[in-house]
C-alpha cells in the first residue's frame, strides 16, 4: 500500500506531499491545478517512460519518491533484496524513487539501492494497477487477463488448474527422455557396437594387470639367452673355477680367499684388529659362495628358445595393441591397467545402452499415459473457463448498465491454442462491443479513454480482489458521467476500497463524496511562475471543496448544504455491510 508520494519538478508540481491512507484516496481540484501531474508522478514510479519534456521549466530534474507498505516475506521485498536494497528499519516500509533530468536521464532507487528502471516496472505488476488514458493497463495484457479469469473462477478451479500444472510438468518430463533416446537412438546403436567390438577384442586377449611388465622383461631375457649365459658361466669360473672343463688355471676367488682367510686366523690369536680382518674376510667368503651358487643356478636355467621367444612377442604386441586402442581412455593411460579399467566402465555403458530399448517402451507408455491426462485435465479447464467468462461477462455488463454505458457488452473469449502450455491451451481476451451492433473487439481496441477507465472500474469490482495487487489508481474513470451514474461510480470505488487501496483523479463531487481521505490540488501563481501543491482536507474543507465542485463557489451556503448532504449519503453508503 502506498503511504506516501512526495513529488517535485514535475509539471506544474513544484514540490507537494501526497498523504495517503488505506480505502478510498480522492484528488481533486481545479482544471490546469495539476491533478494529471499526480498520476503522470505515480506512473513514473512504477516504471513509465521518461519525459524530459515534464520537467518542471527551470528545475534541473524531475524526482518522484514513494513509501510503501510491503509484506516483509512477499514477491516485492524478495526481488529488492535480491537487487541489493533493503526494506526501512521497521521491516515493511520500501522506499521507492524514479527521477528524470531536464537531458533526458532517468534514475531509479529501490531500498536505498540503485537499480534498473526496469524493476521498478516488474515490482509494479505486484504493486499496482494503473488504469488511465495515457498509462499502460495491465488488465489489458492477455497473460493478466487469463490469470484474473482464474483467479475469478475460485478455489475450486485452483485445485483443477494445479492438478493439471502436476501432470504438464510430469508429461514434459517424460517427453524430454524419451525424445532424448529416440532422437539419439542411432548414436547409441552405433556406440554399443563399438563398444561391444572393443570388449569381445579385450576378452580374446584376457590380460592381466602388470602383463605387459612381465612380457618385456622375459622378452628381453630370451633375446639376449646367449649373452646371459657366458655372462653368467664366467663369472662362476672366476669364483669358484670349472673343475668339470680341467682347463681353468688361474686361481679363483673362493681360493684365493681361504687361503688369506687361513693365514689371517692363524696368527690372529696375537693381534685383535687382525682378528676383525680375518672375520670380514670369511663373512665375504660366504657371500661369494652364495653368489658362485646361484649363478650356477642361473647359468643353467639361461638357455635360448626361439620358439618362447616369437610367442612373447607376439605377445607383447597384442598387449601394446590394446593399450594403444583402450588404454588411453582409462584413468591410468598407458598399460593394461587402463585396458581393464575401461573394459569395466565400457561393460557397465553397454548394459546402460541394451536398456534403451526397454526405457524407450516405459517412457512411451507413460507418456501416452500422461499426455492423455494433460488433454483430459485441459479439457476441464477450458470447460471451466467458458463458463467462468460467461458469469464474469454478464456481472461485468450488469456493472456497466449503471456506469452509465448501459448498452455496452463485454465478453470474454476463450479460444484453443495450437497446444498445451502450463496453464493450458487457451488464450483468453476480454473483448467489448461498445453499443448494439457492434462487433466485439479488444478492450483497448473497442473503447475511448473514458469509456476504458469505467469498464476497467466495472471489471475491478467484479473481480473483487481477484487482481491480487494492493493499490489501484483510476484517471478519467468518470468522464462523460454525471447525475445518478456518478454517484454509481463512486459507490463502486468504495465498494472496491474494502478490499485494496484506491486513489482516484475525479473532478465529480459525487465520486469524491465517498473518500475516506480527500487530497486537494492547489494552484498559486506570483504572476509569472504557476505552480501547484497538494493539501490533505479535514470535514470543513471537503465541504468547501465539493461546494466548489457543485456550484463553483466553494463559500456558497446553498452549494455547502448540498456538499454535505453527499457527504452524509455517502457516508452511509459507506458504512453500509457489504453484500453478495
Amino acid at each position: 500500500m502506498l503511504e506516501e508520494v512526495r513529488i517535485s519538478g514535475l509539471g506544474v508540481i513544484d514540490d507537494a506531499v501526497l498523504e495517503l491512507s488505506g480505502g478510498f484516496n480522492v484528488v481533486t481540484g481545479e482544471t490546469g491545478a495539476g491533478k494529471t501531474m499526480v498520476v503522470s508522478g505515480l506512473g513514473l514510479l512504477f516504471g513509465g517512460r521518461a519525459d524530459p519534456s515534464r520537467v518542471r521549466p527551470g528545475a534541473d530534474r524531475a524526482l518522484v519518491e514513494g513509501r510503501l507498505r510491503v509484506d516483509p516475506a512477499g514477491a516485492v521485498a524478495r526481488q529488492v533484496n535480491d537487487s541489493g536494497g533493503d526494506l526501512d528499519d521497521d521491516g515493511s516500509t520500501l522506499i521507492l524513487t524514479r527521477s528524470v533530468s531536464a537531458e533526458g536521464r532517468s534514475r531509479a532507487t529501490a531500498g536505498g539501492r540503485s537499480v534498473p528502471v526496469s524493476l521498478l516496472t516488474y515490482l509494479s505488476d505486484d504493486l499496482v494497477a494503473v488504469h488511465g488514458q495515457a498509462d499502460q493497463q495491465q488488465l489489458l495484457r492477455a497473460g493478466r487477463q487469463r490469470q484474473a479469469l482464474d483467479r475469478f473462477a475460485g478455489p475450486e478451479f485452483a485445485e483443477l488448474l494445479a492438478a493439471y500444472q502436476r501432470a504438464y510438468q510430469q508429461h514434459q518430463k517424460v517427453r524430454a527422455e524419451l525424445d532424448e533416446l529416440t532422437l539419439e537412438a542411432k548414436e547409441r546403436q552405433r556406440e554399443a557396437e563399438d563398444l561391444r567390438q572393443g570388449l569381445a577384442e579385450v576378452q580374446r586377449a584376457e590380460p592381466v594387470a602388470g602383463e605387459d611388465v612381465e612380457v618385456v622383461s622375459e622378452e628381453e631375457r630370451l633375446a639376449n639367452a646367449d649373452a646371459l649365459h657366458t655372462a653368467a658361466t664366467t663369472a662362476h669360473e672366476a669364483l669358484a673355477g670349472d673343475p668339470a672343463s680341467g682347463t681353468y688355471e688361474a686361481a679363483d676367488v673362493l681360493s684365493l680367499l681361504a687361503a688369506a682367510r687361513s693365514a689371517l686366523e692363524s696368527a690372529a690369536q696375537h693381534d685383535a684388529q687382525l682378528r676383525v680382518l680375518a672375520a670380514r674376510v670369511g663373512e665375504a667368503a660366504y657371500l661369494l659362495s652364495d653368489v658362485t651358487a646361484e649363478l650356477a643356478a642361473y647359468a643353467q636355467s639361461v638357455e635360448a628358445d626361439p620358439v618362447r621367444l616369437a610367442a612373447v612377442q607376439e605377445r607383447r604386441a597384442e598387449l601394446t595393441r590394446l593399450v594403444r586402442a583402450y588404454g588411453s581412455r582409462g584413468e591410468d593411460a598407458g598399460d593394461v591397467a587402463a585396458v581393464l579399467a575401461w573394459a569395466k566402465q565400457a561393460a557397465a555403458r553397454l548394459a546402460e545402452l541394451d536398456g534403451d530399448e526397454d526405457r524407450i517402451g516405459e517412457l512411451g507408455q507413460q507418456e501416452a499415459e500422461l499426455a492423455a491426462a494433460v488433454a483430459d485435465l485441459g479439457g476441464q479447464l477450458s470447460d471451466a473457463r467458458r463458463q467462468t467468462a460467461k458469469r464474469f461477462a454478464d456481472e461485468v455488463t450488469a456493472e456497466l448498465t449503471a456506469l452509465a454505458m448501459p448498452h455496452a457488452r463485454v465478453s470474454v473469449a476463450v479460444t484453443q491454442a495450437d497446444d498445451f502450455g502450463p496453464h493450458g491451451a487457451d488464450d483468453v481476451e476480454i473483448r467489448l462491443a461498445a453499443h448494439p451492433g457492434a462487433p466485439a473487439l479488444p478492450l483497448h481496441k473497442g473503447a475511448s479513454g473514458g469509456e476504458l477507465s469505467r469498464i476497467m472500474l466495472a471489471i475491478e469490482v467484479v473481480f473483487a480482489g481477484a487482481d491480487p495487487v494492493p493499490t489501484f489508481v483510476f484517471d478519467e474513470v468518470d468522464a462523460g458521467v454525471g447525475g445518478k451514474a456518478a454517484v454509481e461510480v463512486g459507490r463502486r470505488l468504495a465498494r472496491l476500497a474494502r478490499l485494496a487501496q484506491v486513489i482516484v483523479v475525479t473532478h465529480l463531487p459525487q465520486v469524491a463524496a465517498f473518500a475516506d481521505n480527500h487530497l486537494v490540488v492547489h494552484k498559486d501563481s506570483d504572476g509569472i511562475v504557476v505552480s501547484s501543491g497538494v493539501d490533505k482536507l479535514d470535514e470543513a474543507g471537503r465541504v468547501r471543496e465539493l461546494s466548489r465542485m457543485l456550484a463553483g463557489l466553494e463559500d456558497s451556503e446553498f452549494g455547502q448544504a448540498h456538499a454535505s448532504e453527499l457527504l452524509a449519503a455517502a457516508a452511509a453508503e459507506r458504512d453500509r455491510p457489504p453484500t453478495g
